[in-house]
């Protein structure tokens, strides 16, 4: 028997039949198509998962679970996506809408938590009990397992590492409060730090890998840096300094056995990870440096959400 997994995202809708060694055989993308209704995304969600099947040269009949990542709250007791901004969604029934297209059991998730999941069952996290996921993309996301449990808060909306403040009336954030952790440590909190570097420093070299502003992303401070030029130093670290204070204070609050970080920056290795490591070391809660949290990047990529989705039905219900 296989699960299948969906990642709903408000660009594609990814597919994966998962077996039971959390190894993806097939899988499908669709398009979301924004704006649409709940019950056309459901439908496209149905279409995805019947392709999948076909591709994985298996029947529906074949499948034992069906889950959901979605962005946004989601209530895992009730299947009903209780808000989501990206998609229009408010108290929308989407697993009863896809009980009713698929005939089968339908678990739902906020997207980052299924992912946190993923990592935790086949990842970076495997064989821990309890993880902390950071991603770092356009916003910084975060997923929480404790004791092999997804904690969400009684209302289903916690784990949303990405508001807490880390500089007091700091940056704007689109979250409506000042200077949260997203605000400067997202890969779009990067790009906007190396712009503004870059506009103040004609000179810098940063303009000679580029070209132009609308080609930075989130490797041209680090490949400035690796150039040798002083103002790209000084975004890393600055970026990496704030990255590292929210960290730590998840690290003091949680106290995982491993925390890890997700996102295409992580693709830095250890021109990331050990700078980040040494600010944990220094500047956490830590008794017993035997019994110190390990830093590490998540390890499934893009697969995470799809297969932790695929298993939600083992998490229990409230």
């Amino acid at each position: 028997m296989y699960s299948i997994g969906v990642d709903l995202g408000g660009t594609n809708i990814k597919t994966g039949v998962v077996d039971e060694n959390f190894n993806i055989v097939a899988s499908s993308n669709i398009k979301t198509n924004l704006p649409r209704s709940a019950e056309e995304i459901a439908q496209s969600i149905a279409d995805g998962v019947l392709l999948a099947c076909e591709k994985a040269n298996i029947k529906l009949d074949n499948v034992k679970n069906i889950g959901i990542g979605t962005p946004g709250a989601a209530n895992r007791n009730t299947g009903i996506v209780l808000y989501s901004n990206n998609l229009g969604f408010k108290n929308t029934d989407l697993g009863g809408m896809l009980q009713n297209k698929l005939n089968k059991s339908i678990a739902i998730e906020n997207d980052a938590n299924a992912a946190a999941y993923g990592e935790y069952l086949a990842g970076g996290g495997k064989g821990y009990n309890n993880i902390v996921v950071v991603t770092l993309g356009t916003g910084v996301g975060g997923g929480i397992i404790i004791n092999g449990e997804i904690y969400t808060g009684f209302n289903f909306c916690g784990a949303e590492l990405g508001h807490t403040v880390i500089e007091k009336d700091g940056r704007a954030c689109t979250c409506g409060r000042k200077g949260c952790f997203e605000a400067y440590s997202s890969a779009s909190a990067l790009i906007s730090m190396t712009k503004e570097a870059m506009k103040e420093n004609k000179n810098s070299k940063m303009w000679e890998i580029v070209g132009d502003l609308n080609n930075v992303d989130g490797k041209t401070a680090f490949d400035g840096m690796r150039a040798d030029d002083k103002y790209a130093k000084e975004v890393v670290d600055k970026y990496i300094s704030y990255l590292g204070t929210g960290l730590v204070n998840i690290v003091n609050i949680f106290q995982p056995e491993v925390l890890l970080i997700g996102g295409g920056i992580c693709k830095e290795g250890d021109n990331i990870i050990k700078p980040l490591e040494k600010i944990i070391n220094e500047e956490s809660y830590c008794i017993d440096p035997h019994k110190s949290t390990k830093l590490d990047v998540a390890k499934l990529g893009n697969d995470a959400g799809i297969i932790g989705a695929a298993f939600l039905h083992n998490l229990k219900r409230a």
